[in-house]
């Protein structure tokens, strides 16, 4: 019998229950100003980020505010910036706050439009950027101006967005090439449509076009997944749009959260938006929005 007992002993120990996957929130969000462009905004930033709860936040236009919502919140803070920046430097766009800590500073030539930090999440190194394009070319419906696919591709490459692209592509490309040993997570605010909301399944919202349009391809194309739209794949039902100006039709989807790497996965994906001044509810909490920009929540799963 006490041979019975211990083959019980032995098996207990041995079928072990194999260890949850470890799991994190990152949010992208342009906030506008520093979050000043109405009364007490930086404040309502802070509290909707206190309601979202994400771990990580990659910021565009932080102007100055980032340190101050990153204490009040109990983050590590980030300025994109040359080394010995002030950090309410209000001239500085991008910044990324953690609940993790960081690791190797990813410094670029263009740190107003992208750079980036490491993290260490369960002791996994994980590469962060925050990112922004800037919006020229832009029409609020390109769809309306007359041009074919093909001259809509070419028209998106004629002002400073795609030579912004061209001057960062080979960091990406270096960082996208290493993701087998280091995942990455790259987000912010593009300023441009994305290839995958102008397909076959849209062309009756977008006057018979089907537009792959560069700023998001190229991305697709180094392996980097759109972790909104590859979660909500329908953009009739899911638009997930961002920008939008109160009394005009110019809806678009212009924030997102990219990644890349086989240690991470993208779980959840969901966009918030408020015209400036309105009132976003979240969690049953009415705050007032500070920001032309909506943001984007994307919840990943690290593998072991």
């Amino acid at each position: 019998m006490k041979y019975f007992w211990c083959i019980l002993i032995l098996l207990a120990f041995s079928c072990k229950v194999p260890p949850q996957a470890f799991t994190f929130k990152v949010m992208a969000w342009n906030i506008l100003h520093g979050g000043n462009d109405i009364h007490n905004g930086s404040t309502h930033v802070i509290e909707i980020i206190k309601n979202i709860d994400p771990d990580i936040i990659l910021m565009v236009e932080t102007y100055g505010s980032g340190k101050k919502i990153a204490d009040s919140l109990g983050y590590h803070f980030h300025l994109i910036a040359p080394k010995g920046t002030a950090l309410d430097d209000k001239r500085i766009n991008l910044s990324i706050m953690s609940k993790f800590p960081f690791g190797k500073r990813i410094d670029t030539e263009y740190p107003f439009y992208l750079g980036g930090r490491e993290v260490v999440i369960n002791n996994q190194t994980i590469r962060l950027f925050s990112n922004w394009f800037h919006y020229l070319p832009w029409d609020d419906a390109p769809e309306t101006m007359g041009m074919t696919s093909k001259e809509l591709l070419i028209w998106e490459q004629t002002g400073p967005k795609y030579e912004m692209i061209q001057k960062v592509l080979p960091y990406l490309k270096e960082y996208t090439s290493q993701t087998d040993a280091i995942p990455m997570i790259f987000g912010g605010d593009l300023n441009t449509p994305s290839h995958l909301d102008w397909g076959e399944n849209t062309k009756s919202l977008h006057n018979g076009l089907v537009v792959p349009w560069y700023a998001t391809k190229v991305l697709e194309d180094m392996g980097l997944v759109d972790t909104y739209r590859t979660l909500n794949p329908d953009p009739i039902t899911h638009p997930g749009i961002t920008w939008d100006t109160k009394g005009k039709e110019d809806e678009h989807r212009i924030d997102y959260i990219y990644y890349k790497g086989g240690m991470l996965n993208a779980v959840k994906s969901e966009s918030y938006k408020a015209f400036l001044g309105d009132t976003l509810k979240i969690n049953a909490n009415k705050i007032p929005y500070p920001s032309d920009h909506g943001f984007v929540v994307t919840t990943f799963q690290l593998k072991k």
